[in-house]
């Protein structure tokens, strides 16, 4: 099913608020630095873009101000392709190697009495950033040294 543009970005900001952030899961996982690139993407490109843009004007000329907008919308481009990028991701289904990861660590946890939903039959990304979250916040470092 084809997921509009919106959706995918909405599903992105989720997929990058639920991300659990911890140094075990960056050699993992590339969501951990797209994450941290998308961060700082969104803070600086958007000053950084008016900044290049009025350099490249003041500098050139204004018969340089097609280039200059052309760079200007680069640069505001690029949070929006980590939110992309983070909300095609957040909807796809796990692959065989992380989904019976995602059993193990589903199971473990309901063995240690954590309250977590059924597993499903084709779980997403989405659904192994809230376990990791869940696992991070609830069990202790110990218990959680063993998946990684």
């Amino acid at each position: 099913m084809a997921q509009s543009i919106t959706s995918m970005f909405k599903d992105g900001q989720a997929y990058m608020q639920l991300w659990p952030m911890q140094p075990e899961l960056y050699g993992l996982f590339p969501e951990c630095r797209v994450i941290a690139a998308t961060r700082f993407s969104i803070r600086f490109m958007p000053p950084l873009a008016v900044i290049v843009a009025f350099a490249h004007v003041s500098t050139l000329g204004h018969e340089a101000l097609p280039q200059a907008l052309a760079m200007a919308a680069f640069f505001l481009s690029l949070p929006l392709q980590g939110l992309l990028w983070l909300g095609h991701r957040a909807n796809q289904s796990l692959p065989p190697a992380i989904f019976s990861w995602y059993q193990e660590i589903h199971s473990k946890m309901r063995q240690q009495g954590c309250q977590l939903q059924d597993i499903q039959r084709r779980p997403k990304y989405m659904e192994l950033a809230g376990l990791l979250r869940k696992a991070f916040d609830e069990l202790d470092k110990v218990f959680t040294r063993q998946w990684f």
